[in-house]
């Protein structure tokens, strides 16, 4: 059963098309993914469909008889209330209850009068009812349901009497997902559920959800999450909607195939114009009259012909490659017996490790146990307590802060850039700023006005420019879209320097890295793996600690692993490479055979028997060619789907 539909929506705002046609249906108990570049306009589809935003054409339907919830990116909460208090409010009706419960035992507890008997019968009767709705509509339990998702969400008990007026913008918001996920509405519409979560509170949230058994629509970048929980991907691209009836990775592979078939139909149909076009030409040579009629005839056919677009082929949304001047030494990073603690509170102690050239490493922990504290330890912007950190020989770092705290407020974006790297010229800064999509007068807005998004694109330019062997990425993917963090985790891929790099996003994690550092108070745990492999070995704790009784052993197995898994990385890299520069020879040959057609259709040409000749020779030797290369083609496509 259709519950939330959607027809030929279209909104504008002056010359700024923002939905051009969006049509869509989703049905009860569908999970659906929301996809697209930022600003493509999937919240202003949610406030459409929220009555939010009423000035729009098309239709919208959303089933009257089921109850919408809806997490925006704004919200309403008492700040006179404490996080437990505002949590409760969506139990109000049954507080109200409890209150009434209490005055009717106060009632039934007064001495008997007889005078009263149909008053004392009545509040009695009044008592059972309502107990029994009081019991039927989760009196009982949604107490103990507010701490499990409070608790769930990353709230300590002891935070739960905070005040709301003084939390962060990231603890309202947990604070407003709590109280949806308790009012369970049987449709809900999620903006960005997971920003502001850490790992345990992400994962906890995709196991409600993934119980949850009504309708969802979620807007997200988090790849993974959404792999987790949804059924059906809706990518909205230029105010239109692409639909994909597969979680986000497999709706990649239907996307590549549909790309494919319209892509071969487009070409087909390409082929068959310029057929029927010689022929018309050909007719039109003879002049005479029936053959000048049959041009005609033809053309007219031809005319009414409903031209195919060639499909577009993603690419990456700016162009990024890391790189570096000066190569490191083998030990790149050592620390020993590091501690740290403000106050009565300790982040850590008693941690040591070894980072070597060309590690990739993750670290993780909870909220507040002093990932970021580590990073500017490194960057001798925090001393230790105690403990020791030295950098390798020809160490050069760059260093990505998710606060964008660098980045100065009152300059343009141009001077952020020409100022910190001032060997470059204007025009070097304006192609380096517009492959990052800084075109025309928006490289001379200034840094407060960026967006979120923007700001992270200046910082991982000016990261690019620095050329450091050695990258520290503090949560790099936060603001990011999913083509941009895409673009991202391919630079990272092709970068031959090390990589330490602090991120909740597990999609990037198990793409990019091959080590993972758990941050816990007493010091690291290391496992030799993407995010996935931390996962399986946290969730099979006996086969680890058989791993650790025979350490020389683990050792071995885990470096030709290593060795295994970077040899089939570089081997994945290699082919993606192969398989562009194919598709460029391809497309490059299609041009030239098409000239070729074309100029066998000119008179110079075809007048003359030795140049006609010569072309059609030409043009066969293209159109073998060609079939070759269509064969390595699909060679290499089934390499990769493989």
């Amino acid at each position: 059963m259709i519950v939330i539909s959607a027809n030929q929506v279209k909104l504008s705002y002056g010359i700024d098309v923002i939905l051009s046609s969006v049509t869509l249906h989703i049905n009860e108990g569908d999970k659906v993914a929301l996809i697209g570049a930022n600003g493509a306009g999937k919240s202003t589809l949610f406030k459409i469909l929220t009555r939010e935003i009423r000035d729009f054409s098309g239709e919208v339907f959303i089933d009257k008889s089921k109850t919408l919830g809806y997490l925006s990116q704004k919200m309403t909460l008492d700040p006179d209330k404490t996080i437990h208090e505002e949590a409760l409010t969506v139990f109000a009706s049954l507080m109200e209850m409890e209150e009434k419960m209490l005055l009717l035992e106060e009632e039934m507890k007064r001495p008997y009068d007889e005078a009263h008997h149909e008053a004392h019968e009545k509040a009695i009767t009044d008592y059972v009812t309502l107990q029994e709705q009081y019991a039927m509509r989760g009196g009982n339990t949604y107490r103990g349901e507010v701490h499990k998702v409070l608790r769930g969400l990353g709230f300590t008990e002891e935070e739960f009497e905070k005040s709301v007026a003084i939390l962060s913008g990231g603890q309202k918001t947990r604070v407003a997902l709590a109280k949806l996920l308790l009012s369970n509405p049987e449709i809900i519409l999620l903006d960005e559920p997971t920003n502001h979560l850490d790992l345990t509170a992400i994962e906890w949230l995709e196991e409600y959800l993934k119980n949850y058994k009504g309708t969802l629509l979620i807007i997200s970048h988090d790849r993974f999450f959404l792999d987790s929980i949804t059924n059906r991907t809706f990518e909205m691209i230029q105010g239109e909607i692409q639909i994909y009836n597969a979680p986000y990775t497999k709706s990649l592979e239907l996307k590549e195939k549909d790309y494919e078939v319209k892509l071969k139909a487009f070409r087909h149909q390409q082929e068959e114009i310029q057929r029927q076009e010689k022929i018309i030409e050909r007719y039109k040579s003879f002049n005479r009259e029936k053959s000048i009629r049959a041009a005609e005839s033809r053309q007219k056919m031809l005319d009414k012909v409903e031209r195919l677009e060639a499909p577009p082929k993603a690419h990456s949304p700016y162009k990024i490659a890391f790189t570096n001047d000066v190569e490191s030494g083998t030990d790149v990073l050592i620390a020993e017996n590091l501690a740290k603690a403000y106050g009565e509170t300790e982040l850590f102690d008693h941690l040591s490790f070894h980072q070597r050239k060309g590690e990739r490493i993750a670290l993780i922990g909870e909220n507040g146990r002093g990932k970021t504290t580590l990073f500017k330890m490194i960057l001798g912007e925090v001393k230790p307590d105690k403990g020791d950190i030295v950098l390798g020989k020809n160490v050069t770092v760059g260093y990505y802060d998710q606060e964008q705290s660098d980045l100065s407020p009152e300059k343009t974006v141009f001077s952020e850039i020409h100022d910190d790297f001032p060997q470059l010229t204007e025009r070097e800064v304006r192609t380096y700023l517009g492959s990052f999509l800084f075109r025309g007068d928006e490289v001379f807005k200034t840094v407060e006005n960026l967006s979120g998004g923007e700001k992270c694109r200046v910082n991982l330019l000016k990261l690019m420019l620095k050329r450091s062997n050695f990258l520290i990425l503090d949560e790099p993917t936060n603001h990011l879209d999913i083509p941009s963090r895409e673009a991202l985790e391919e630079a990272l891929l092709d970068y031959d320097g090390t990589l330490f790099v602090i991120s909740h996003d597990r999609y990037f994690l198990n793409k990019v890295v091959n080590t993972i550092f758990e941050l816990q108070a007493d010091g690291l745990v290391k496992y030799l793996g993407n995010y996935s492999y931390y996962v399986e070995k946290k969730n099979n704790p006996q086969r680890y600690l058989q791993e650790e009784e025979q350490p020389e052993k683990n050792r071995t197995k885990a470096t030709e692993e290593k060795k295994k898994r970077k040899s089939k990385d570089k081997e994945e890299r290699e082919k993606k490479k192969a398989l562009k520069t194919l598709e460029k020879t391809i497309e490059d040959l299609e041009a030239e055979k098409l000239q070729l057609q074309d100029s066998l259709t000119t008179e110079e040409v075809y007048s003359d028997i030795k140049k006609s000749m010569a072309v059609s020779q030409t043009l066969h030797e293209a159109e073998v060619k060609l079939a070759e290369l269509y064969e390595e083609w699909e060679t290499l496509l089934m390499e990769e789907e493989e």
